[in-house]
Parts: structure tokens; C-alpha cells; sequence
């Protein structure tokens, strides 16, 4: 028992010097293989077929089915279809946005009609205070004098309007009636063979559906309830978009530049007053137009007494505002009250009259008064006009042309503007390349900026920043 612990401790003198070697070993296998590592091969045919033998991969076995290599699937996809494609979704991204801008402003009509309504009476109205500015009035008291004056002249128009209307009404429901006896008189001795009891059930049917109508009829009017108080609080809105437009309009301006991205505002600043002076030579080209219409159609209705002479005047001046249909609409209006009143002579002398002063209107004064601010073809006028009579009625009308007078200014400005920003960015040619390399034409300068009238504050009241 005493030499157990000699021989355990021999044991373990003979473990420990093998675990040495064993790591002596281990780190010369290590440092061996890091100088192989390190060694580069002595030829480049060396290296070439290390890297082939690297890479290689050994072919199928003969028994494997042979598998025809497919292209890439976008190389397989026709260039036209991916064109199409790719101007396909960018459509529908469109097509989409669109869709929920029109339902927002769909919720917002009225307000956005107003605001709009507010913006061609400033228009109209801004001259006003810029000329009172320069007669030295503070800016509050000259926009508080303009606007007032302005509002109390339109309240004066619509209230006269009403006032003739009414004081008409009893004769010119008398002579609808004498108008509708000679109009039955001269059915029956026309060729046509109509007799007088198939005018009689035509008078019976009409009767029979207003009387069958009553709750539809009365459901109408207190539509037309809510319709006016919708208007009153659309006026109050436009009343009160006008005054600050007035007022304020250059800050409000220069609050909207800052909604927009860095890199695109000096465009959208340059665009803004060129869009300003378009829409302002649209009102007041507009206005005097549909004056000039107002009082030479008048003057021939009530020569030609037609009862009415007056408020239909004033109907044809406000229809004016509706290019080209509100015309026909006018025109119509007045041809039948003079149909129905004073006979077919008389309709037919007020369609000569509308015709005539259309015609000097179309071919003379618009453009002569309009002149080159505001260009857009007549085919674009009547689908705008169109459409936007189906998207928010006559406001939609009404407010269509100018949008679209607008829109086109803003597009020509950005364009050149975007040319001319390209041909300054863009690398000049040094040496004797220079002149190889010059462009064969250069894009047409942008027009400079108009400056504002003599003694006019510039941008207050309105809109736009020079």
C-alpha cells in the first residue's frame, strides 16, 4: 500500500509531459498551414488551375434528364407591355388620388366654393384698393371701404332684380296666358291637324301630375329651405374669405410657399404672381364683357317692349360668367319670355339682337379686352364648363374656366422654368469642344415679371409675392 502514491504520482508526470507534446505538435500543424496560407502560387498557370480546380463543378451523371435553361422573367416580358405596364399603375396611383381629392372636396363644397367665389371677387376688387392705397388711405381703411362698397352694390343688384321681378309678376302672368290662348290659336289652324280636346288631355295629363306630385313638390320646397340657407352661409363665407384676401393676402401667400418642398418653391413663387395677373385679367375682362352684353341686350328688349327688360338684363350679365352655354341660356331666356308676351315677331327680332351682340362679343371685344392673358381653345372651355357643371353645378361652371386659364399659365411657367433651371445646372463645356458641344438651340428666357402699378403696394390685398 505504501508504493500506491509513488505510482499514481508517476502516472501523472507521464500525463502531463504527453499533453505537452501533443500542443507542441498542435501549434507546428498551425504555423505549417499558415505559411502555406501565406505563400503565393509561383506561376499564373498555378493559379489558374487552383481557382479551376476551386470552381469545379462535375458534370451530370449521362442517366439525368437534360433541363433547357430558362430567361429571366423580365427579359421574357415584351418592352412595350412593360412600358405600359409601368404607365399603367402610375395611372391607377393618379386615377386614386384624383378619386379622394374630389371626394374631399365633395365634403367640403361649399366651403371650397366659397373660397373660390372669394378669389374672383378679390380679384375683381384688389384694383379698388390698390388705387385708394395710393391715395394715401391705411391699408385696413381702404379694404373696409372697397369691400363694403362692393358688397352693398351687389346687395343693391340682386335686391333690384327681385324688385322687378315682383312688380312684373301680375302682367307677365297675364300675357303668359294670352301668350298660351294665341299659341293654342295657332295650333289649331296649323298643318300639323292638332284638334282641340288632344290640347285639352295635354292640359288635363299636366294637371294630373302636378296634383299626383304634391308630396314630391313639397319635399322640393323644403329642399329649397335648406338649399338657401346652405347659400346665405356660403355668401357669409365668401364675404368674410374676401375681406382677409383683401387685407392680408400677401402673408397668406407666403404662408402657403412655406407648405411647399424647398426645392420646388422658387417655381411655385414665380408661378403664383403670373397666375394672380391670369385670373385677375379673366374677371375683369369677364365683367366688362357681360356689361358691355348686359346693356346692349337690354336696350333691345326693352325697344322691342318686352315686359321685364331690366331683370332679364341683369340675367344675361350674371349668365355671362358661364362662357358660351351661359350665353345660348340667357339668350333663350329672353327669346321665350318675348315669345310667350309679344309673339313671333317680336321673339324673333330678340334673337337677332342676342345673336348680333354674341357675335361682336366672340369676335371683337374678347379679344380685344382679354388679349393674350388668357388663351384657352373653345373645345377646352365647353369640356370644362361641362364638367365642372356636373361635379358642383353652376358653381362648378362658373369657376371652371378660369381654373382651367389658370392651370395652363402655371404649366407654361413650370416648364420653362424647368428648362431653364436644367440648361444652368447642367456641366458647361471647356476648351475647344465648347463650341462642338453647344446646343443647337437654347430654350426661349422666361418672361420677366411684371412689375406692379405705380404707387401700389406690392402684393398687399392679393395673393401673389414679386
Amino acid at each position: 500500500m505504501s508504493k500506491l502514491p509513488g505510482w499514481l504520482g508517476r502516472v501523472g508526470a507521464e500525463l502531463t509531459e504527453l499533453g505537452k507534446r501533443l500542443e507542441e505538435r498542435r501549434a507546428a500543424a498551425e504555423a505549417e498551414a499558415d505559411r502555406d496560407a501565406d505563400a503565393e502560387p509561383a506561376t499564373p498557370a498555378a493559379a489558374d488551375h487552383a481557382a479551376a480546380t476551386a470552381d469545379h463543378v462535375p458534370p451530370p451523371p449521362a442517366y439525368a434528364p437534360s433541363v433547357a435553361a430558362r430567361p429571366d422573367p423580365v427579359a421574357a416580358i415584351p418592352w412595350g407591355m412593360r412600358v405600359a405596364a409601368e404607365a399603367g399603375w402610375r395611372l391607377l396611383v393618379l386615377a386614386g388620388t384624383l378619386w379622394v381629392l374630389m371626394r374631399v372636396i365633395s365634403a367640403v363644397q361649399l366651403v371650397v366654393l366659397a373660397f373660390v367665389a372669394a378669389l374672383l371677387v378679390t380679384a375683381m376688387l384688389q384694383p379698388t384698393v390698390a388705387r385708394l392705397r395710393r391715395y394715401g388711405l391705411p391699408r385696413g381703411l381702404a379694404t373696409a371701404v372697397t369691400a363694403i362698397l362692393g358688397f352693398v352694390i351687389m346687395g343693391l343688384v340682386g335686391w333690384f332684380v327681385v324688385w322687378q321681378v315682383m312688380d312684373n309678376l301680375d302682367t307677365l302672368s297675364d300675357k303668359v296666358r294670352d301668350g298660351i290662348d294665341e299659341l293654342k290659336r295657332w295650333l289649331l289652324d296649323s298643318p300639323f291637324h292638332v284638334t282641340e280636346q288632344q290640347i285639352n288631355d295635354v292640359a288635363k295629363n299636366l294637371s294630373d301630375t302636378i296634383g299626383t306630385n304634391t308630396e314630391e313638390i313639397t319635399s322640393a320646397g323644403l329642399q329649397g329651405v335648406t338649399v338657401m340657407v346652405e347659400v346665405l352661409t356660403g355668401i357669409l363665407l365668401a364675404m368674410f374669405s374676401t375681406l382677409f384676401l383683401l387685407y392680408d393676402g400677401k402673408r397668406i401667400w407666403q404662408w402657403v410657399l412655406k407648405l411647399v418642398p424647398a426645392q420646388a418653391r422658387p417655381g411655385v413663387a414665380g408661378a403664383g404672381p403670373r397666375a394672380w395677373r391670369t385670373l385677375t385679367a379673366y374677371v375683369r375682362g369677364t365683367v366688362l364683357v357681360a356689361m358691355i352684353d348686359a346693356i346692349f341686350i337690354g336696350l333691345g328688349i326693352w325697344f322691342l317692349d318686352v315686359p321685364m327688360a331690366v331683370p332679364l338684363a341683369v340675367f344675361i350679365f350674371l349668365f355671362a360668367f358661364i362662357p358660351l352655354v351661359g350665353a345660348v341660356v340667357s339668350g333663350a331666356l329672353a327669346v321665350v319670355v318675348a315669345l310667350v308676351t309679344e309673339g313671333v315677331f317680336t321673339a324673333l327680332m330678340v334673337l337677332v339682337a342676342v345673336l348680333a351682340v354674341q357675335q361682336i362679343e366672340g369676335h371683337v371685344l374678347q379679344p380685344f379686352i382679354l388679349g393674350r392673358a388668357v388663351r384657352v381653345h373653345p373645345l377646352a372651355v365647353v369640356l370644362s364648363v361641362a364638367a365642372g357643371g356636373m361635379v358642383a353645378g353652376i358653381g362648378g361652371a362658373v369657376v371652371a374656366v378660369p381654373l382651367v386659364a389658370v392651370t395652363n399659365t402655371v404649366v407654361g411657367y413650370l416648364r420653362a422654368f424647368g428648362q431653364e433651371a436644367a440648361v444652368r445646372h447642367a456641366p458647361q463645356p471647356r476648351g475647344a469642344t465648347a463650341i462642338g458641344a453647344a446646343p443647337a438651340s437654347t430654350p426661349p428666357p422666361l418672361p420677366a415679371a411684371e412689375p406692379p402699378p405705380e404707387g401700389e403696394d406690392e402684393g398687399e390685398g392679393k395673393p401673389s409675392v414679386h
